[in-house]
């Protein structure tokens, strides 16, 4: 590395000088308040055209914005090379914490598990740390949770010894292990130092991902057994097949061959989660769950980007396969992959374009990040917290309790469906949810079906005395509000009402907001938790709008073609739906071609071809 470069003015940062004389040659920068606190550190290929982009006149994002109004002054750092920048900067981000960058909170080191074989009874424990030289180490795993659940399967199947050396030394009888049937008590000699070696070696196998061998050498052994009327040890062997065949169905196994890092990012308003898959000899050993602190970065591509650059440059005793895969696309992803290459002298491809299984890979791990992004939002503090800001920002009298939240779905007009999604301080009361069929409004008049949702709803809430929510949010803008309402009016029930209405490129944070009264909006900051509150209400009314619409258009569709046919009652539509995959396809299909199908003769075939083609 070369020199370091400092620029500051006593009356402010002078972007135009600073950018003037700055080096086009790759390197690091800071951004410094004028406290001299680290604002933000970032890499650059090309660090006058980097830094340039922060002071453009438009197109900057609202954080970015933010940022650059407290810089203060820029120090950069000049670098060999674009690979020597990114490693340091991943340093700089781990040692300074900076508030404008992408913060991966956990630091731990992986977990393993570690075979004592320096023993002549080897035990088999959780490990973390330095590895020595005498013991075997398996793993990585991603979490203390998954090595305590193969800790577990295994205690259970090969009953290999988790007590300390001390203890075994001086034990004189079995213990609760042996009891429970985890342990087979070398200890006190119940156990011949042949079987046990057996077991050790099983123990082994199972770790380094041999499981199909395995299976298929306990089901040797097994029949063997059996065959010398040796039914006891027959039916140990019974069950370590029945653990490791249901470990097999729990895992997904690609081959079994294949070391792969997994990761899905999924961003909304209530945060951002990378979910995390590791798979070691094509089986999955775990997952974990991220919440990464988000910086300026609001591309999923970009947050996913610094987050990798963080997690294996930053961390301390990182292991690193040769295949990571992303959901999404990794930000000048040769940078990253050359920076991996130095720092763990092996290649390593990044690709997020996957197939087959490994597309079902992402896909799982896609699946997570959003539940567990669901989860953490639903947590009792956060929504305590969340409900509080809500308040204050609503000016209301008392935080509310309960709250629901309406959408509308159609496709140009077919089957309308509104939802109704209620929210309370345990967070989505689910059980609560409702689903209206909306029914004698102009196709595409979603105030019309706003009205007909709200009325039907409360309507109902009074003849059953039921508690009124504490505040209504609409997902519409002036037209859903006014006939929310009239609704209310006309009913006689007074609610808080909040209009959402989502701005021209519906991204979050551009919604305007109108409470009470179409003329009354209100302005909250992309980082307002009452904000972030509103957007995941919202989000969830809509999503679940959708669910209902998709499966009442997919019923009507299929009921139009099939229900009134002779002779097809619901057994024969399921069967004839199951083969032929749509309502759609049963037409475009030949008699023959029907007549294949369970249940059908050639002749209702026939019958079933004719109806189909003449009505």
């Amino acid at each position: 590395m070369s020199e370091t470069t400092p620029e500051a003015k006593d009356s402010g940062f002078d972007a135009k000088s600073f950018l003037r004389n700055l080096t086009v040659r790759p390197g690091v920068y800071r951004m410094f308040d004028a406290d001299k606190n680290l604002l933000y550190v970032g890499k650059a290929k090309n660090l006058k055209n980097r830094v340039s982009s922060y002071f453009r006149s438009r197109g900057l994002t609202n954080k970015t914005v933010a940022l650059v109004s407290h810089i203060d002054s820029i120090e950069i750092t000049v670098t060999h090379s674009e690979t020597e920048a990114l490693l340091l900067e991943q340093t700089l981000i781990k040692k300074h914490r900076p508030p404008y960058n992408i913060l991966l909170m956990d630091d731990k080191s992986y977990p393993y598990l570690k075979l004592s074989t320096s023993h002549e009874s080897p035990g088999l424990y959780i490990h973390r740390g330095s590895k020595g030289d005498k013991d075997e180490f398996f793993g990585p795993f991603p979490s203390a949770h998954a090595v305590r659940e193969s800790l577990l399967l295994l205690q259970k199947a090969f009953r290999i010894r988790q007590c300390e050396d001390s203890v075994f030394s001086n034990r004189q009888k079995p213990c609760l292990q042996y009891q429970i049937k985890r342990c087979k008590a070398p200890c006190v000699g119940l156990v011949d130092a042949e079987e046990y070696q057996e077991d050790l070696n099983k123990t082994r196998a199972f770790l380094q991902g041999k499981s199909q061998e395995l299976v298929k050498s306990i089901e040797a052994d097994m029949d063997a057994a059996a065959e010398k009327y040796e039914y006891e040890r027959a039916a140990d062997l019974r069950d370590q097949l029945l653990f490791l065949r249901k470990v097999q169905e729990q895992q997904f196994v690609s081959g079994g061959k294949g070391n792969v890092d997994v990761f899905a990012v999924v961003k909304e308003a209530s945060g951002v989660c990378i979910h995390f898959l590791m798979v070691r000899d094509g089986r999955m050993i775990g997952s974990r769950s991220f919440f990464p602190k988000p910086g300026i970065e609001e591309d999923e591509s970009l947050i996913m980007t610094g987050f990798l650059a963080q997690y294996y440059l930053a961390r301390a005793n990182t292991d690193c396969p040769t295949q990571i895969f992303s959901n999404v696309p990794i930000h000048e992803v040769g940078w990253l992959e050359r920076a991996l290459k130095e720092q763990f002298n092996h290649n390593v491809s990044i690709s997020h374009a996957v197939r087959s299984t490994n597309a079902k890979w992402l896909e799982l791990a896609k699946t997570n990040a959003t539940e567990q992004l669901s989860l953490r939002m639903s947590h009792g503090k956060q929504v305590t917290q969340r409900l509080e800001a809500l308040q204050e920002a609503l000016e209301l009298e008392q935080i509310p309790e309960r709250i629901e939240c309406f959408d509308i779905s159609h496709s140009s007009g077919e089957a309308t469906t509104a939802s109704c999604v209620v929210y309370d301080r345990d967070g989505p009361n689910k059980s609560m949810y409702r689903k209206f069929n909306i029914e004698g409004v102009t196709p595409g008049d979603d105030y019309a079906a706003m009205q007909q949702a709200i009325h039907r709803r409360y309507s109902r809430l009074q003849k059953e005395d039921t508690k009124l929510p504490d505040l209504l949010i609409v997902d519409g803008g002036k037209g859903q509000m006014s006939m929310a309402r009239e609704v209310m009016i006309e009913l006689g029930v007074a609610i808080p009402l909040l209009g959402v209405a989502k701005g021209e490129t519906r991204k979050p944070g551009l919604e305007t907001l109108f409470f009470e009264t179409p003329d009354q909006t209100i302005t909250l900051p992309n980082h307002s938790q009452a904000l972030h509150l509103i957007q995941h209400i919202r989000d969830e009314a809509h999503r679940f709008a959708i669910t209902g619409h998709r499966a009442r258009r997919g019923k009507q569709r299929l009921g139009s073609v099939l229900d009134d046919i002779p002779k097809i009652g619901s057994t024969r539509r399921r069967a004839l739906i199951r083969h032929f995959g749509s309502a759609q396809a049963v037409k475009s299909a030949s008699v023959d071609e029907i007549a294949k199908v369970q249940g059908i003769s050639t002749a209702l075939a026939q019958e079933i071809y004719t109806f189909l083609h003449t009505n």
